[in-house]
């Protein structure tokens, strides 16, 4: 039998008219009603509360106002519908009819997954962030081993150059090869004794990626400058996107590209290219070493608007995966 569902809620007046517009054309066009209270889900109540009566059949959907005329033209056209695919046996529709029976597993954690992605999200950032500045305070402590592991673990993750590091418990917080020109702070060259770190293929590039600090300069953190200032970002508008209600609205592509992909990737490729030596590139791009100021800038304003971009599109997906759901539970528990 066809499915209508109602989306109500307690003391709507629009809603019993049309619960009541429903029954009146049953007789002609045999359905069964499910009807969804908006207040048993916070995000129905915010997405539909301004829309209630709702009423979704088939592929067909109608809003406040609905009158009795466009009920019965509704109905019926998912009905003609509904006749239709069976009479030809339309396989992907006996496949959706028989799945859209069935509750499983996967639905349920599915459902999960889109009411809580948001507070995954956020604590897997916490975590992958927390763990590398773990690790200086680590080596503070005198636990060298467990910090060592934490180093080892995010090397595949980040170039962990300490030259593009930041530094806890020394003098400064960071130490920026010479030819950055960092004013008023002492250089990494200075600060540990490894030279030639400038050019990309030199061995001391090695020995930069694995010294971690000492009791002086202070301990690395695990990842970079620039990641930390990524993560640190995202991590930030998680916690305010879920402190506004999931309200945020998404950033448009074209914003994404120019205030986060544009900044980083033209201070990220231009300090690489620079520093390859090749001479025809030198004329137009001397050598250059972005600065730490730089690298948390670019860095942030990357993580901060691609996150602006992803999570409320992301939110959109869950919301309708959720809605969905929300629907097949509860026209099974009306059939069962």
């Amino acid at each position: 039998m066809l499915v209508v569902t109602l989306y109500t809620r307690r003391d709507c007046h629009l809603c019993e008219v049309t619960r009541q517009d429903l029954e009146a054309i049953r007789a002609e066009l045999p359905h069964r009603l499910v009807e969804i209270d908006i207040e048993s889900d916070p995000i129905l109540h915010k997405t539909l509360l301004e829309q209630i009566p709702v009423v979704e059949v088939g592929p067909y959907r109608l809003k406040a106002p609905i009158s009795r005329q466009s009920l019965r033209m509704t109905v019926g056209a998912a009905s003609d519908r509904r006749t239709q695919l069976e009479d030809v046996g339309d396989a992907q529709y006996s496949k959706r009819i028989a799945k859209g029976r069935t509750v499983t597993g996967g639905d349920r954690f599915s459902f999960w997954i889109s009411k809580h992605y948001l507070a995954f999200l956020n604590l897997f950032m916490l975590f992958y962030l927390g763990l590398p500045v773990l690790a200086p305070v680590l080596m503070k402590t005198g636990n060298v081993g467990a910090a060592r592991v934490l180093y080892k673990l995010y090397s595949p993750l980040c170039h962990q150059f300490a030259f593009r590091s930041f530094f806890l418990f020394g003098d400064q917080p960071f130490y920026s090869m010479e030819e950055a020109q960092v004013p008023g702070v002492a250089t990494f060259e200075s600060a540990t004794g490894i030279t030639g770190v400038a050019s990309p293929t030199s061995p001391s590039r090695l020995e930069a990626r694995a010294y971690v600090g000492n009791e002086i300069v202070g301990y690395k953190v695990a990842l970079c400058e620039r990641d930390v200032s990524i993560y640190a970002a995202l991590l930030l508008f998680g916690i305010m996107f879920a402190a506004t209600g999931r309200r945020i609205k998404p950033l448009h592509w074209l914003v994404w590209i120019m205030l986060g992909l544009a900044p980083i990737g033209l201070d990220g490729f231009s300090q690489i290219l620079s520093q390859f030596n090749w001479p025809w590139l030198s004329a137009v791009l001397p050598y250059r070493e972005s600065t730490p100021q730089l690298r948390i800038l670019t860095g942030f304003m990357f993580g901060l608007f691609t996150a602006w971009f992803a999570y409320p599109s992301m939110e959109a997906s869950m919301l309708e995966a959720r809605q969905f759901l929300i629907k097949k539970f509860a026209v099974n528990r009306a059939e069962g």
